[in-house]
């Protein structure tokens, strides 16, 4: 089955970027959409981003024009690029895949494997 390792997390200032990375392996990316999803400290998890390669992407209200989800085929790697960072942004960020052979990407979906998250904190 797919597995996920994120990287790319850190410190940023207001207004800062930062590109995060989902490395995959195990299965082909054609058979499952992949989700960004965050959890601040002391709140829920939270659907950012995800993608279904060649169907759709869709983006939490949040960060729509400040993310772009992305993939690199040949690295097996998904993106998450974010600008215009926030502190509101501060989070642990997850990367996430479900098996879907058809449909639209969804957020609300139960997405079933996980990768371990990477810390991404803004502040002044």
């Amino acid at each position: 089955q797919l597995r996920l390792v994120e990287s790319g997390g850190g410190s940023v200032q207001p207004g800062g970027s930062l590109t995060l990375s989902c490395l995959t392996s195990g299965s082909t990316l054609d058979d499952y959409s992949i989700g960004w999803f965050r959890q601040a400290p002391g709140k829920g998890r939270e659907g950012v981003s995800c993608i279904r390669i060649g169907v759709n992407t869709a983006y939490a209200d949040s960060v729509k024009g400040r993310f772009t989800i992305s993939r690199d085929d040949a690295k097996n790697m998904v993106y998450l690029q974010m600008t215009s960072l926030k502190p509101e942004d501060t989070a642990v960020y997850y990367c996430a895949a479900i098996l879907q052979n058809q449909g639209l990407c969804n957020l609300v979906y139960p997405y079933h494997l996980w990768g371990q998250g990477t810390q991404v904190t803004v502040s002044p």
